[in-house]
């Protein structure tokens, strides 16, 4: 449930009062009204019983919420097959119901959704009460399923539960959310979906009301256990006991694991989007010392599964943290949980879907580390995985998500082997069902970023390709796209995406000569990773993207003759990560920021400093491992002819002849060069006196339409 009940007090237009004159007063004032459809009878009559029968903790009891004072009891509940008298008039007296009741909770599944009485309940209600005073419970079906064609048996809200009512009781065109609990049998369990309803209408915190529910529990089991050893004597009584202990100690296993299952659930889903890295990492350690004591391999299906989504959020966290080494080993660990998972039930779809996500954050962590065929590996492991999943359920659009993603995978792992125009057409491949499905469902975040991400990789294969308008094209897209997404909705992840697009659309407007367009996109970039670093400094993925942005901008900087600005933004940015670093962006920080170093040490005319810091930047690029074996090479190359450059500042012609000799050696032969390359060899050529060979390449750059950086 995504937030408490908030039950403000509104008002009513004449035309509901009017209304409501014709209506019969109950003397009876019913805590909820329980319309469902009758074809959801089962679950209604569990629903209604359990509900009458809750008594409120007493530590929560007389508290006073939003909702008002916590009662003791959650009853009487009103259901028409069971409280309806034999009056003459039944639709008057539903809504006499309706008037008299605090809350609406509606029975939902696809029946429900078709059901006129159950959607004139829902609009009676809604036109008189408040709009958080409605609680949905899911049975069977998907909400909002009828916004996508072809799943519209699929709907399980009624349609006057999936829209806003105004002031004057009229149905509007805004979509609602109502606070929800998942009912089905593959959703949250009974018990954990039965306290998140209780605790909407409570007005608290679901894990408030998990807790005092597992004290009191706790408290009963300890006077069941003192109760038994005082009648010891008697042989019947002891059965008795010890067969209610039993039966409280399993009720108590089953709700401390609704807990972990809403702390790797419901909890992690409300957590990330903060971005605060200790709340994330305690939820995960708290999860795996409730196991700590358990053997996995004897685990039951679903505590084994949960064991390995905590350390997945742990593995997280380390990688957000930049402990790459302790991430993988998390990851790895997580995976043999959910190999086990599936080895134990190999067409269980959820379970393949955990499994696919360790594969891929291996994936990612071996092509951060260098290791481009395990890199490829995974990611082919990954897209078995998806293809799988779409296989077993055809029309799953979040299996089908999985298969977009497998062929994004495929497309980095094309562009790593520098293979431009296959990578671009698998990237493009993915980017017209992910743009329809974005376009469809604009609130649906996952799809939001999804297409930046799309749109982000076709972006740099396109720029790769030398076609650098359709690269700034596609990264305005792509800031425009993030953009809108984060200004309906605070996501940390969101903004997380909106710094590399605009410090990717800074460098290429940089490239094309539009030298104010990149400042302030740079300048916008930093802007945001501020915000981020303030409410995480700890995060190292952060740090190493506000380093980057700002050496970038400090490079533009420099061309312009702004050396002032330039020297400071390279030392604020070089003190933002540290030489020790090994977070996943920051492999290639560390050499731009030596680089950048020298080069502003050149521009102030200090020699012995430009040296200083182009040796040492060698010296890492050297070491440095990208995945991508042609560009650690052309790094080199740029490292040595840095390094020439403030050999020659220094009157050392020879060393710096050396250097570039150096240089021109590590140019790799027979391979597609990206522009910066291209123009890192002119450089390197010219330096060497084969000026013919880079007047052609420039020519090439050119008719690129790149401005060359000096």
């Amino acid at each position: 449930m995504a937030k408490l009940a908030q039950l403000p007090r509104l008002g009513r237009s004449a035309e509901v009062d009017a209304d409501l004159r014709h209506v019969p007063r109950l003397r009876t004032r019913y805590y909820a009204f329980l319309s469902y459809s009758h074809k959801d009878k089962e679950l209604a009559d569990w629903l209604h019983r359990e509900l009458e029968r809750f008594r409120v903790p007493h530590s929560l009891a007389g508290k006073l919420t939003a909702n008002g004072v916590v009662p003791r009891r959650l009853s009487p509940v009103f259901r028409d097959q069971q409280d309806l008298s034999a009056g003459g008039d039944l639709a008057q007296e539903i809504k006499a119901a309706l008037a008299a009741s605090q809350f609406l909770v509606v029975l939902c599944s696809p029946t429900a959704a078709k059901s006129r009485w159950t959607n004139q309940e829902i609009e009676s209600f809604k036109r008189t009460r408040p709009e958080g005073c409605v609680l949905a419970a899911v049975a069977a079906g998907e909400p909002f399923a009828s916004d996508l064609p072809g799943h519209e048996d699929e709907e399980c809200f009624p349609p006057a539960l999936r829209y806003k009512y105004d002031r004057r009781g009229h149905q509007t065109a805004k979509r609602a959310e109502p606070l929800a609990a998942d009912f089905r049998e593959d959703g949250e369990g009974r018990r954990l979906a039965f306290l998140k309803l209780v605790a909407g209408m409570l007005g608290v915190g679901l894990d408030e009301l998990v807790q005092r529910e597992t004290t009191r529990r706790q408290r009963r089991l300890a006077y069941l256990a003192a109760a038994s050893i005082a009648g010891m004597a008697v042989t019947s009584t002891l059965a008795v006991t010890a067969i209610q202990a039993r039966n409280e100690a399993r009720e108590q296993r089953r709700e401390a694991e609704g807990l972990v299952e809403f702390m790797v659930g419901d909890l992690r889903a409300k957590l990330e989007p903060i971005g605060k890295l200790d709340a994330l990492d305690g939820v995960g350690s708290r999860v795996l010392a409730y196991y700590k004591r358990q053997d996995a391999t004897k685990l039951p299906d679903d505590a084994l599964l949960q064991r390995s989504q905590a350390l997945n959020l742990m593995a997280q966290v380390a990688y957000q943290r930049g402990n790459l080494d302790q991430s993988e080993a998390l990851y790895r660990q997580a995976l043999a949980g959910t190999a086990e998972a599936v080895r134990r039930s190999p067409n269980d779809s959820r379970r393949l879907f955990e499994h696919a996500q360790n594969v891929f954050w291996l994936g990612e962590i071996a092509r951060f580390g260098g290791r481009a065929d395990e890199a490829v590996a995974e990611y082919g492991e990954y897209k078995r995985l998806a293809d799988r999943l779409v296989a077993l359920e055809p029309d799953n659009i979040r299996w089908r998500m999985e298969g977009f993603y497998g062929v994004e995978n495929m497309g980095i792992s094309l562009r790593n082997e520098r293979r431009f125009p296959e990578a671009a057409r698998q990237f493009e491949s993915a980017l017209q069902p992910i743009q329809n499905l974005a376009a469809l469902d604009s609130g649906n975040l996952s799809y939001q970023k999804e297409l930046a991400t799309v749109l982000a990789w076709l972006a740099d294969t396109q720029r790769d390709l030398g076609n650098l308008d359709a690269a700034i094209a596609l990264r305005q897209r792509q800031v425009s796209v993030l953009e809108k997404a984060s200004s309906a909705k605070a996501d940390v992840q969101l903004r997380t995406q909106l710094i590399p697009a605009h410090m990717g659309l800074g460098i290429l407007l940089g490239w094309r000569g539009q030298t104010n367009g990149g400042i302030q996109q740079l300048r916008t970039a930093i802007g945001i990773d501020d915000g981020l670093i303030a409410v995480e400094p700890g995060n190292e993925v952060w740090k190493a993207y506000g380093a980057n942005a700002r050496l970038f901008l400090a490079g533009i900087l420099l061309q312009t003759g702004a050396r002032d600005e330039a020297a400071q933004l390279a030392e604020t940015g070089c003190a933002l990560i540290g030489r020790h670093s090994g977070s996943a962006p920051a492999s290639s920080t560390q050499t731009n920021c030596l680089s950048t170093q020298a080069r502003v040490a050149l521009a102030f005319g200090d020699s012995q400093k430009a040296l200083q810091f182009a040796q040492q930047g060698l010296a890492l690029a050297q070491s440095e491992k990208s995945g991508d074996s042609f560009r650690d090479h052309f790094t080199v190359a740029g490292a040595y002819r840095l390094l020439g450059d403030a050999q020659r500042a220094a009157g050392d012609p020879a060393k710096a002849a050396a250097s570039w000799a150096n240089a021109l050696a590590m140019i790799p032969s027979n391979v597609s060069e990206k522009p910066p390359e291209l123009d890192e060899h002119a450089l390197i050529l010219e330096r060497v006196g084969r000026a013919g060979e880079a007047i052609r390449l420039v020519s090439h750059l050119n008719a690129m339409g790149y401005r060359r950086q000096t």
